[in-house]
């Protein structure tokens, strides 16, 4: 999930709008989104325009475990980045590096690298595909764990975690079950890590 962003291969546009990545304080991609947006708005012109198009910071949603319960969340897929389609210049360059949380450009040197055609179809692309495939479950178990059931009629066993199926949301354990190793394919809400 982009927040809106625009299909627009640079090569085609014609007036030399780049894509580029801004390094950013970690935890700081929205702040620095918002504060960007806003120069944007200051910037005299029609949003066509303006030498400065569009912020984004790449994200997909995940579904996590908070509290026992399925909780959807917002994850950023380049933590610590931001991406921003712009007219390269010193006025423009000046502008971005003057909002707080960016730290620099990436593809340092004296001048910043434009990210390729390629490079930035993909990071739009990959967000598609995930924004379209759904959620992605994480799931908070990993091989070689142990764990215990605490729901259903494995309830109060304790096993160890065989292999993740994160597609569907599933676990399968191994438990002792009279005594002998038995595997169980159980959702992950049913199970605590130690």
């Amino acid at each position: 999930m982009t927040e809106g962003h625009k299909h627009v291969p640079e090569e085609q546009s014609g007036d030399h709008f780049r894509w580029y990545a801004l390094q950013t304080y970690s935890g700081h991609e929205k702040k620095v989104k918002t504060l960007l947006e806003k120069k944007i708005q200051e910037l005299e012109g029609e949003p066509e325009e303006k030498p400065i198009r569009e912020v984004i910071v790449p994200t997909q949603e995940v579904v996590e475990i908070k509290g026992g319960k399925r909780v959807k969340s917002t994850k950023r897929l380049y933590p610590g980045y931001v991406l921003i389609q712009m007219r390269m210049d010193q006025n423009t360059a000046f502008i971005v590096n003057s909002v707080p949380g960016v730290i620099k450009f990436v593809g340092g040197g004296d001048e910043p690298q434009p990210l390729k055609a390629e490079e930035i179809n993909k990071i739009l692309g990959i967000a598609d595909e995930l924004e379209e495939a759904g959620p992605e479950t994480e799931i908070p178990f990993r091989p070689g764990q142990v764990v215990e059931v605490t729901e259903g009629p494995f309830s109060d066993f304790s096993g160890t975690v065989e292999e993740v199926f994160a597609e569907k949301g599933k676990v399968r354990v191994q438990v002792s079950l009279f005594g002998r190793p038995t595997s169980v394919e159980l959702d992950y809400t049913q199970l605590q890590g130690f």
